[in-house]
């Protein structure tokens, strides 16, 4: 969901650098279109089932373009009927077999993901890109600091942003003098700082669509904050066509703080914004309690709304009158604002079933209106 339903207080995203614009199966990428969000499965690409359940799991998070490791060639095959259940676009992920790369494109895949520089001479590079382009599949090039060629390394010591840009470089000449520009680019490194640099740098030099992410972020805490920071810091500047969030963690929550960073950002709207109070002692009822309830309750919603759970008398009312449903907490009750106007007063006990039948009573009624259009 790209634009928002309800009210967003003018909110104004960052100015995008334009770059060229390619197609992963039927979603847009770069050249204006909204920045997608990505992740990849952990299942055993061979067990259709298993991979299908989680990439529906990823869909309903909003995820727009799904990654599978491809490690064999009954992982190819099965990239034919994994399309057949799912509804985003399937990339292939491809390492040192070129081999692989054909089945999967042979399979359907909507995209490759690989590095030319690893899957064999020039002739079967030659062989994989003609593939790609008679069937009109992008390929993505990434470059990752744990895999960074030996030359680069030997020359400057440990993955600096020069040298993962060198890399990139490198990959991105030999589809050139290929004819092939249906490219897409990361430069992913586990260092925050090293993946900005780096991708600074890169889209002065290009202006294919940068797929943005830290790799290797970390577990569910500590990989949200670093990716929070490198993503955010990148897409604040304009840099960015994709991204990914990666999180040693189901794949879910990796869709889930991306959307947040966007979200933050004002570069798109899905889902619920939970405005919450940071707690002090000034506190009445349990606010920690009732805003993660909330939130939880109102995790299906795909539509823009904002709620507000506030705890105190400070700034409990103007956060709660700026969102589209509020809480401004008392001792054990709270007032309940709705578009700004208190509507009642709650025990503490009821607030969470009186914000989630406002919130959807406020979707079912924008959803009764015309379009304007």
């Amino acid at each position: 969901m790209d634009s928002n339903v309800l009210d967003t207080k003018g909110l104004v995203a960052p100015k995008r650098k334009i770059t060229r614009q390619i197609n992963v199966g039927s979603v847009t990428v770069g050249g204006g279109a909204p920045v997608r969000v990505q992740s990849m499965t952990n299942t055993e690409t061979a067990d259709v089932p298993s991979t299908v359940s989680q990439i529906k799991a990823l869909e309903a998070r909003g995820c727009e373009i799904v990654r599978v490791a491809v490690r064999d060639g009954t992982a190819a095959e099965a990239i034919k009927r994994i399309k057949k259940e799912i509804k985003i676009p399937l990339v292939a992920d491809i390492h040192f077999d070129w081999t692989l790369a054909l089945k999967a494109l042979s399979a359907g895949a909507d995209g490759l993901r690989l590095n030319p520089g690893n899957i064999g001479s020039t002739e079967r590079i030659r062989e994989v890109v003609k593939a790609a382009s008679g069937r009109a599949v992008p390929i993505r090039i990434g470059v990752n600091s744990g895999s960074l060629e030996k030359d680069l390394l030997a020359k400057y010591g440990h993955p600096t942003p020069v040298a993962l840009v060198q890399s990139a470089m490198r990959h991105i000449r030999i589809l050139e003098d290929m004819d092939f520009r249906d490219i897409k680019v990361s430069l992913k490194a586990s260092d925050v700082l090293t993946t900005i640099e780096a991708y600074r740098e890169i889209s002065e030099m290009v202006d294919y669509p940068l797929h943005v992410g830290i790799t290797e972020a970390g577990t569910l805490f500590s990989g949200t904050v670093k990716s929070s920071v490198g993503v955010g810091v990148l897409l604040s500047e304009g840099i960015g066509d994709t991204i990914r969030v990666s999180l040693t963690a189901d794949p879910t929550e990796e869709v889930k703080v991306g959307w947040e960073i966007l979200k933050a950002l004002g570069l798109r709207q899905r889902g619920v914004e939970v405005i919450s109070c940071p707690t002090c002692g000034r506190i009445k009822f349990d606010c920690i309690a009732v805003a993660s309830e909330i939130e939880k309750e109102l995790a299906h919603i795909t539509e823009p709304i904002k709620v507000a759970v506030m705890g105190c008398v400070v700034n409990g009312p103007g956060e709660a009158k700026q969102a589209d449903v509020g809480i401004a907490g008392g001792d054990g009750v709270g007032l309940l604002y709705v578009k700004g106007k208190v509507k009642k007063k709650l025990a503490e006990k009821d607030i969470v079933h009186a914000v989630v039948t406002e919130v959807e009573s406020l979707l079912r009624g924008h959803a009764r209106q015309p379009n304007p259009g």
